[in-house]
């Protein structure tokens, strides 16, 4: 019995290092990052829509640098780094979804688009360009300016945790 649990122990003591060496590019915050990467470098997205929330830009970047500090190793800066996002922001819409018996929009729609390109200097492999889209909808009754400040922080955290898994998180 002495000698089951003396080899249980030698296996338990050898399993973290044998699991740390087969899954080196994995991490338990989810995130598929190469072991030589340091830094990651988040360009201002522009806003280039022809409908223009002045707040967007500002508050789009700010998530992105804020997901990437709390959810990865790497260090972000503003300029050449190991990964580097750029973008812009290329769709700001508000479109009527439900209509009553009146034919007059019960629900809105407020959509946006951002175009990323991501460049992994390290895996070039990994590189992309592509669109973002999320929305939220809100009842007609309430004005869009009342309803916009909520409407654009659940866009953002929803594009922004898109991008993130489209980066780092390989899903």
């Amino acid at each position: 019995m002495k000698q089951i649990l003396f080899v249980g122990k030698r296996l338990l003591l050898l399993l973290p290092p044998l699991l740390l060496t087969q899954c080196w590019w994995y991490s338990f915050s989810g995130t598929s990052i190469h072991p030589d990467a340091e830094t990651i470098s988040v360009s201002y997205i522009e806003n280039r829509a022809e409908r223009i929330n002045p707040a967007l830009s500002n508050l789009l970047t700010e998530a992105l640098m804020d997901k990437y500090n709390n959810l990865t190793p790497l260090s972000v800066i503003t300029s050449d780094g190991d990964y580097a996002i750029s973008g812009e922001i290329t769709g700001y819409a508000i479109a009527p979804m439900a209509v009553t018996s009146d034919e007059v929009a019960s629900m809105t729609r407020l959509t946006v688009t951002v175009r990323i390109v991501f460049e992994n200097k390290l895996d070039p492999n990994e590189n992309f360009d592509k669109n973002f889209s999320g929305y939220e909808d809100f009842d007609s009754t309430i004005s869009f300016d009342a309803a916009e400040g909520a409407l654009i922080d659940t866009i953002i955290e929803k594009i922004v945790e898109d991008i993130f898994n489209a980066t780092v998180a390989n899903w």
